[in-house]
């Protein structure tokens, strides 16, 4: 990533955000397809004003994402397809969460760096920004379709960097509805699954899981992570989890995986890994933004990979190996002894 021009470039790219968000609520994606459309032909399909909705249409197509042929026609191009919600692959729902529920958070930003503490924690709703949401369904449900979008995209590049094939019984731990155990499994006809995380999860994991036709190999346990997990699995997955914790917390996340296991399982972390110096480059740019988004969020942070390796070893597990899986890294530990 090279550097900008001016300050002045950088600091109006919540606008694009707000152009792509506003898409995505439209339908604009599925309503142009893959046609050349005019703006008054979509402008009625989307139930928008004709001239400012030819105003978004320039302003996607300054960011890439659709093509102008003329004064008032346009279409999607291949990077403005993944908000369509049919497209493969799809990012609709993350890009509505961003929309939603983060660029909002993102605006205490400022609280959050004088005083150290969550959006959460600055409201006065405790430090868990998970059980604060319990009774928020969506929250909750754009939550959940928004890490499946995101998920959906590593599976191949789990799949094509780890060997599973000694394993038996894989345990996806905060596994959500589903969408990275079934990936695994589906690749790996000899696997057996459980997908683990809250009640709130299950109907949607279930519901998953049946559509692919995955019930009778994974089965769904509700439960924290905080208390012992289920026995039974000889490894065991987690993605995107212990960057939300603090250390202390992700002590006991990782004792719990630790005692859950026989001796000579594995744990395989997904996570960002922080570079132990930044550069301006745009994969430590991704990794610091999550950073202040764990910051704002649920508390946690974004680490290098030294850091995951001393947590891991002070739980009982012993370095593998890691591997890069795109923006992610998969980190293979293996437990030492009962």
């Amino acid at each position: 990533m090279g550097q900008a021009v001016s300050v002045h470039d950088l600091v109006q790219s919540h606008r694009i955000t707000a152009v792509i968000y506003a898409a995505a609520k439209l339908n604009l994606a599925e309503a142009i397809g893959a046609d050349v459309k005019s703006a008054a032909e979509l402008a009625t399909l989307v139930d928008a004003d004709e001239s400012a909705l030819r105003r978004l249409l320039v302003g996607l197509t300054t960011v890439g994402l659709c093509t102008q042929f003329d004064r008032d026609r346009f279409a999607m191009t291949s990077l403005g397809r993944q908000i369509d919600a049919t497209a493969d692959p799809s990012f609709k729902d993350w890009v509505l969460f961003e929309g939603e529920m983060l660029l909002q958070s993102w605006s205490g930003l400022v609280d959050s760096v004088r005083t150290g503490r969550t959006a959460t924690q600055l409201r006065g709703d405790g430090d868990d920004r998970y059980a604060a949401t319990i009774n928020a369904p969506e929250w909750t449900r754009l939550f959940n379709a928004a890490m499946v979008s995101l998920t959906r995209t590593l599976v191949p590049k789990i799949v094509a960097a780890h060997d599973f094939a000694s394993a038996r019984v894989v345990m996806d731990v905060g596994g959500g509805t589903g969408e990275l155990i079934s990936g695994v499994l589906h690749r790996n006809p000899h696997l057996e699954g459980i997908a683990f995380d809250l009640a709130r999860c299950e109907a949607g994991a279930h519901a998953h899981l049946d559509r692919l036709g995955l019930a009778d190999r994974c089965r769904f346990v509700a439960g924290s992570f905080f208390q012992p997990l289920p026995a039974g699995a000889d490894t065991i997955l987690m993605k995107s989890i212990l960057h939300n914790w603090n250390d202390d917390r992700c002590d006991v996340i990782l004792r719990n995986c630790s005692d859950a296991l026989p001796a000579g399982g594995s744990l395989i972390v997904i996570e960002r890994i922080m570079p132990e110096l930044a550069k301006a480059e745009a994969g430590d740019l991704y990794c610091a933004l999550s950073d202040l988004n764990m910051l704002r969020g649920p508390g946690g942070c974004e680490r290098t990979e030294a850091e995951y390796r001393e947590l891991a070893v002070l739980a009982g597990f012993a370095f593998i190996e890691t591997a890069g899986i795109g923006s992610f890294s998969l980190i293979h530990f293996r437990k030492i002894s009962d």
